[in-house]
This record gives C-alpha cells, structure tokens and sequence, in this order.
C-alpha cells in the first residue's frame, strides 16, 4: 500500500515511481528539459489576457483591449512550441501516456490553445467589442484549465519523475 494519496484520476500515486531516479525528458540540453522552461511563456500570456480584460472591462481603455490581442498571439504561438516540446516526451515516454496526469495535461491545454485560438479570431478585427462578455468568459475558461493542466503537468514531474535529471528507461518506464 502506498504512503502517498492515489485518487485516480486527480491524484495517481504509484510506489515504486518514489523509489527511481525519473525519467529524463527526450527534449533537454544537459539534461536540463526544455518544456518546463517554455510553457512559463504561454501560461504568463494566456493568463495576461484575463488581467487585460478585466483592465478594460474596468477602465474602458482601448489600449487594454488590443493588448490582449497581442498576448493571445504571442501565447499561441509560445503554446505551439511549448506542445512540440511536450507531444515529444508524451509519445516517447511511455509512463506518461500510462498516467491520467498526462491524458489530462495534453487534452486540456489542447483545449487551452484551441479556446485562445477563438479568442483571438473574434477578436481580430474588432478587439474592443469583442472583449465584454465573449473574450472575459474565454479568458476565465483559459485561465482555469491552464491552473488544472498545470496542476497535473506538476504531477507528472514530481510525483512521477517524469522530464528529470535521472537514469530511469525513456521508452520502458
């Protein structure tokens, strides 16, 4: 019996994970992986788009609602590469396809994107209409399954020592 919670799907603990040393990422320079860097990028621009559209939903400042527009792209586009260097340790490691925590993380920030992606093409010719209640209620929604990917993105590193500095099987374990 494991000493750690396991409440498949939210928390999924298996006990000899805690005992190797985890699984290195297929996408890191000495050993450092490069996902974890990236996805700061588009979480902190998909997550600004929230802030700027309360800005203008509070002030009515137009200058807010174009900001967002310029966070949404760069999101998307830091998103992109934040998912290839993801897509690449999901399909060569095998342990993260075998845990909901990974299930998870890929279906909801392809979601995450794919709601930003809408959010950007409504509001591309028209940015400050666009933003009360459609582009508010996008941005809640990204903000919220960015917070639950994330969650589960953590789970996969420190619970199962997936994308760290370790010797453990990249294909096997």
């Amino acid at each position: 019996m494991t000493r750690y919670p396991d409440i498949p799907p939210i928390i999924e603990s298996h006990e000899h994970e805690y005992r190797d040393s985890g699984i290195p990422s297929k996408v890191a320079l000495a050993g450092h992986p490069f996902h974890p860097l990236i996805v700061t990028f588009p979480i902190a621009f998909l997550v600004g788009v929230l802030a700027t559209d309360v800005a203008y939903w509070l002030t009515r400042n137009p200058f807010w609602a174009q900001v967002s527009v310029v966070l949404l792209g760069a999101g998307l586009v830091m998103g992109v590469l934040a998912a290839a260097t993801g897509l690449v340790d999901f399909f060569y490691i095998k342990r993260v396809r075998e845990r909901s925590a990974g299930w998870i993380h890929l279906v909801g920030n392809i979601v995450a994107l794919a709601l930003s992606l809408v959010s950007l093409l409504i509001r591309w010719n028209n940015p400050v209409n666009s933003v009360l209640p459609t582009g508010i209620i996008l941005s809640v929604v990204v903000a919220v399954l960015l917070g639950v990917t994330g969650w589960y993105g953590a789970e996969l590193v420190y619970r199962h020592k997936i994308a760290v500095i370790g010797t453990g099987d990249r294909q096997t374990s």
